[in-house]
């Protein structure tokens, strides 16, 4: 921050504007835009796409900004950026095709409408700023190769817990330290929730049933720390991760966890439900040198083994303009795959399921969304989270059992679908896929 607040002034004296491109512009969508457009100097949000044209109109209007103009060709919105007109559409893929953004801000919390856009971004040399933990734990590590070979960034952002994590997990290793723990603190788990139940809570914050559902049964935090596993190397100790509840202090959690498997283990993503301070992170983390051991316990972090590290907020959309700067200034990804997937989340049966049934998807009455190993999900053929919604069951599923892709059949010719396949081959060992042009 302190050198990104430093170089969007300097982009702000040049009158040089970071040019930024949002898609989807729904109750986090908004927030961006407003951020954008009244606290950050030095960025210029020039576009806004959204599948209903009101939706992008009223983000800009929420803002402050009355004076814009309704695109409908790339010619059109070129334009409009070239005399610095504010723009608005419909048509998302004018966004990722159109010279004169820098970045763009995928807002949409889709998987397979998304992944198109994503792709067409990438095709079109811009860096991609994905607030969609959905998209990212499903399909990332291929989407990740794309941008590379064509050099962009496609990274999470700041404010999200995933970023904020990551942001935690870098420093301490950046003061020596070695993080075994990256975890998430919750106020809430309960895998049955479904929007009827979360009606109330969405219509009081004016957000969407089904969003607030994935919170509320789980679904989010698995994509999160799915993404943070992806990007750290690590693993989760079992499947749903360990889930602790404990109404203390997150520094008390230290002796909770077995060392020496989370070692083993290479270190672990998890959560907690009702620790203090939420809903911030935390990274817990070991020292091998005893002398700098004697300096943390002087400085009170204690005696370890295990160090306890917190950020006790995020602040989403506050944050994400911070992870544009990254990326268009430095080059710098916020959270993005190392490689392959290391876990993924996998689609669970929130109530008895009967065959013909077409699953809901995410934030549904049908289906909870877990962490499991990668390694496991491909071994048991487990259909990702990512994946089911719009699949249709082959048989009934009981209650709380995982479904597998025997399970289902897949809706015909989508994207995600052969971008997660290619995925598994790109990645799966003593194998290479050559990627499609």
């Amino acid at each position: 921050m302190i050198i990104l607040d430093q170089a969007l002034q300097a982009r702000a004296a040049a009158g040089n504007p970071i040019k930024v491109a949002m898609i989807g512009a729904g109750f986090m969508g908004r927030g961006i835009a407003n951020q954008i457009i009244n606290s950050v100097p030095g960025m210029k949000i020039v576009a806004i796409a959204n599948r209903t044209l009101d939706g992008a109109k009223r983000a800009y209007v929420e803002a402050g900004v009355e004076d814009y103009r309704i695109v409908s060709n790339v010619a059109e919105l070129e334009e409009a950026i070239a005399i610095g007109q504010y723009a608005v559409t419909e048509d998302a893929m004018l966004l990722c095709q159109a010279d004169g953004i820098d970045a763009i801000i995928e807002v949409t919390g889709t998987i397979e409408y998304a992944a198109h856009l994503v792709m067409s971004a990438i095709a079109h040399h811009k860096h991609i700023i994905l607030m969609n933990a959905e998209l990212d734990g499903t399909i990332g590590p291929i989407l990740k190769v794309y941008a590379d070979r064509t050099g962009v960034i496609l990274s999470a952002c700041d404010g999200d817990q995933p970023g904020v994590e990551m942001n935690l997990y870098r420093f301490v290793k950046s003061i020596g330290l070695t993080p075994l723990l990256c975890g998430n603190i919750k106020g809430l788990q309960d895998p049955y929730r479904n929007p009827t139940t979360q009606e109330g809570f969405a219509k009081r914050w004016g957000q969407k049933p089904t969003m607030v559902t994935s919170f509320a049964d789980g679904s989010k935090i698995s994509f999160e720390q799915a993404i943070v596993a992806n990007a750290t190397g690590m693993k989760v100790a079992k499947r749903g991760m360990l889930g602790y509840d404990y109404t203390g202090h997150v520094d008390e959690m230290t002796k909770m966890y077995d060392v020496e498997q989370l070692k083993q283990l290479g270190g672990i993503v998890d959560y907690v439900v009702g620790t203090k301070p939420g809903p911030g992170v935390f990274v817990f983390a070991t020292h091998e040198d005893p002398k700098q051991r004697h300096y943390l316990n002087l400085y009170k972090l204690g005696e370890g083994p295990l160090y306890s590290f917190y950020t006790p907020y995020h602040l989403c959309h506050f944050e994400v303009p911070l992870s544009v700067a990254r990326a268009v200034l430095f080059g710098d990804a916020v959270l993005s795959p190392l490689a392959g997937p290391i876990v993924d989340v996998v689609t669970t049966a929130k109530i008895n399921l009967n065959a013909g049934e077409t699953l809901d998807g995410i934030g549904g009455y049908m289906s909870y969304g877990q962490c499991e190993n990668s390694e496991i999900v491909h071994q048991q053929n487990l259909l990702p989270m990512g994946i089911a919604e719009g699949c249709r069951l082959k048989r009934d599923i009981p209650k709380d059992q995982v479904l597998t892709y025997d399970d289902v059949e897949l809706p015909e010719n989508r994207l995600c679908d052969k971008l997660r396949a290619e995925q598994t081959a790109y990645f799966a060992p003593a194998k290479t896929l050559a990627l499609v042009n």
